[in-house]
């Protein structure tokens, strides 16, 4: 496995051994030895799987208090993942990172606690996998805007992305109220 640092501190890219042969392949896409070996000693709670079709737009997403760090994966398809760091106070604030995850490049990003998570689907269909570290709280959970001028992200947008009325209701970083952001720690 090579874990790589990114423009981001704190977002990282996993890439796993793969062995792979005429039948296919195997890949561990966990250990917790061998994370903590590479300074990644996390406590995953709760595994999820995402099923969507091409153009469905999921983020950007957090929950606070009660945070969840994310390991995520696409298992079948393609998306563009995008982590943002949101920790009132850090001096990465406001700044994003964004990937091309498959199941062609078996990529895995780590998201850490403090940071907003979404994804959009490239292929007809993804299933999307993550490992966190915080159990989902509804009652904690937030949206902010995928297109907020403020981020500047730069979506590789095929076709208009699909929303839930959630993310259609976000609001932009700018305009989400400071209390409720997490805190940097440094």
């Amino acid at each position: 496995m090579i874990v790589e640092n990114t423009a981001l501190p704190g977002v990282l890219l996993i890439r796993p051994k793969v062995f792979g042969d005429h039948r296919g392949y195997f890949k561990e896409s966990w250990n917790r030895r061998v994370f903590a070996e590479h300074g990644l000693n996390l406590d995953f709670v709760q595994d999820n799987l995402s099923y969507s079709g091409r153009g469905i737009l999921r983020g950007l997403h957090f929950q606070n208090p009660q945070p969840q760090g994310k390991l995520v994966q696409v298992l079948q398809g393609e998306v563009y993942d995008v982590a943002v760091d949101i920790r009132h106070g850090s001096p990465h604030f406001g700044r994003w990172f964004g990937t091309r995850l498959s199941s062609e490049n078996h990529l895995q990003m780590y998201v850490p606690e403090g940071f907003a998570h979404g994804f959009y689907v490239l292929s007809e269909m993804a299933l999307f996998a993550y490992k966190c570290t915080g159990p989902y709280a509804p009652e904690f959970e937030y949206s902010l805007r995928y297109d907020d001028p403020g981020l500047g992200i730069d979506w590789p947008l095929d076709v208009p992305p699909v929303l839930s009325a959630k993310d259609q209701a976000a609001v932009n970083l700018k305009d989400f109220p400071v209390d409720k952001l997490p805190l940097y720690v440094p």
